[in-house]
């Protein structure tokens, strides 16, 4: 991940949480059966996103080094697009029965699974088994997997991100502040750093998912981990009054001016920067942060200072403090037409390498599991790691389930929840209302 750009991750973020719930007008022609993949494919053809370069960038390294054989026998072969064009460009290429050998999944899961359904998307959980590697794969990340594809494993997790709270140890220690473990030490701990004159959090509200993540993190530690999943099958709704309680419990950080001022206009580079200037002394936030805070330029506090911590317990609560929220960025599928022999032996040297060489070289963590050793860039980024490997269970985050309209009204009225300008009964009702399609 150190070689995206600003707008790289952004771009990559928007995949995660917007595009990633978003209902896409799904392919019309997927059922044919026309003779655009070929049965033993010339090249391992690989379909990926303009905006993020670290998954080409390490397939293109194994194929000089430890794929050097799957390499000779289908060279790899890489075409790219704009994220924003992704989803009509695989409709287009699944319509012509032409997908690549290994493509980008849709911006929507749902797109993806109509791919699956069609029969030309492989079926990646058997042929691993048959390849003998699915013991290759981090538990966690598949949880994950399968919570965002209808409990199936259609993507490979060439990137995997957990979620907490990322805080300032110095500023902890400093104010004789533990770190939490339930909600209610959480917020005792941010009363008394804003007594001191210390902002608390930092946050983008112009992005307005940082936000709805502390909400979507509470509704799982105090429901559960079906709390969201409930909503999108229609057991619950938003506006039940367990679900405004959490929407009260995050608009009360904000009415106590935990978030600063003005938190409705800062950005996610300002929030990052507030955090790792030492402005503010948590920050929720995935791990692809952890190049930012491995960065001395952009890290002046100091990757030592900083330390990560779950989401707190909810007294009471039916929700565990060991389920991370986690997301795989935009995964990666095959083509079940063209998965042969030569393909399989890519597969297999994937698996075993791709964890490794893409921690070595770029620092990014992914759902393979690490074979080589690598050396953490710092404490903090080891502490992740093995949170990652000891992980079982995942969530995901609050909008992951939505549609787009909805997904929409959740994150530009996240900064009016905090702000006051919304009340939280109203903000899950709106909310609700864009799920219900009013």
């Amino acid at each position: 991940m150190n070689t995206d750009s600003s707008a790289a991750r952004k771009a990559r973020l928007a995949g995660m949480t917007a595009g990633a719930a978003a209902m896409v007008v799904l392919v019309s022609a997927c059922g044919g059966t026309g003779g655009g993949s070929a049965a033993s494919p010339k090249n391992f053809s690989y379909l990926s996103v303009t905006e993020n370069t670290t998954v080409r960038t390490a397939l293109t390294t194994l194929s000089k080094g430890a794929c050097k054989a799957a390499q000779d026998a289908q060279p790899l072969k890489v075409e790219t697009v704009p994220q924003a064009s992704l989803d009509q460009k695989l409709q287009l290429l699944a319509g012509q029965s032409a997908l690549p050998v290994q493509f980008a999944a849709g911006n929507a899961p749902a797109l993806t699974q109509k791919l699956a359904a069609s029969g030309q998307v492989a079926d990646l959980e058997a042929k691993l088994k048959s390849l003998g590697v699915y013991d290759q794969l981090e538990p966690a990340a598949v949880s994950t997997i399968k919570a965002l594809y209808g409990g199936k494993l259609d993507v490979l997790p060439y990137e995997y991100n957990i979620e907490g709270i990322f805080y300032n140890k110095k500023t902890f220690t400093d104010n004789g502040i533990a770190v939490p473990g339930t909600w209610d030490e959480l917020v005792a701990a941010a009363a008394k750093l804003q007594a001191k004159g210390i902002q608390p959090f930092s946050a983008s509200g112009q992005q307005g998912w940082p936000l709805t993540r502390l909400l979507s993190g509470y509704l799982y530690r105090s429901l559960g981990p079906d709390a969201l999943k409930d909503v999108a099958d229609g057991k619950a709704k938003l506006t039940d009054p367990a679900y405004v309680k959490a929407a009260q419990e995050i608009a009360g950080l904000g009415k106590n001016g935990y978030f600063g001022k003005g938190v409705g206009s800062i950005d996610y580079d300002t929030s990052l920067n507030q955090f790792l200037t030492g402005k503010a002394a948590m920050l929720y936030m995935g791990s692809w942060a952890l190049s930012n805070i491995a960065d001395p330029k952009q890290d002046t506090i100091g990757a030592a200072n900083v330390g990560f911590m779950p989401f707190p317990a909810v007294s009471g609560g039916k929700g565990s403090i060991d389920q991370y929220p986690s997301n795989v960025g935009l995964g990666i599928t095959l083509n079940a037409k063209s998965f042969d022999k030569k393909t399989g032996d890519w597969v297999s040297c994937i698996a075993k390498n791709y964890g490794s060489t893409a921690l070595k070289d770029q620092g990014s963590i992914s759902g393979f599991k690490v074979n080589t050793p690598v050396k953490a860039a710092n404490e903090v980024s080891g502490q992740v790691r093995d949170t990652i490997s000891s992980s079982k269970q995942n969530v995901l985050w609050f909008e992951a389930l939505f549609s787009t309209k909805a997904t929409t009204v959740s994150q530009t009225n996240a900064a009016g929840l905090v702000s006051g300008s919304i009340s939280p009964q109203k903000f899950m009702q709106t909310v609700q209302d864009a799920l219900s399609g009013e």
